[in-house]
């Protein structure tokens, strides 16, 4: 099985089972097929090595603040649904 079959089979599963979860593709693979490739298998990002440490780490510290910010979002909103009852 190769990253973009796996990516494929995380994102079947449910949010609750980590379908949603933030993935990177670092790939010696630097063409522009490649980066669409590991797009549409649900992947967020595609980074060509060799890569800048630097930039790593900009990139996961920038999905954490999506996941985090999501995250929030999400329980305000199933906190106002709760309310509503």
């Amino acid at each position: 099985m190769d990253g973009y079959m796996l990516m494929r089979q995380i994102r079947a599963l449910g949010l609750e089972q980590g379908g949603q979860i933030p993935a990177i593709a670092l790939t010696a693979y630097a063409g522009e097929l490649d980066q669409q490739q590991a797009i549409a298998a649900g992947l967020q990002r595609h980074v060509a090595k060799p890569i800048d440490p630097e930039v790593l780490v900009a990139i996961v510290v920038e999905l954490t603040r999506k996941l985090t910010d999501s995250s929030s979002t999400r329980a305000a909103e199933e906190s106002k649904d709760f309310q509503a009852y």
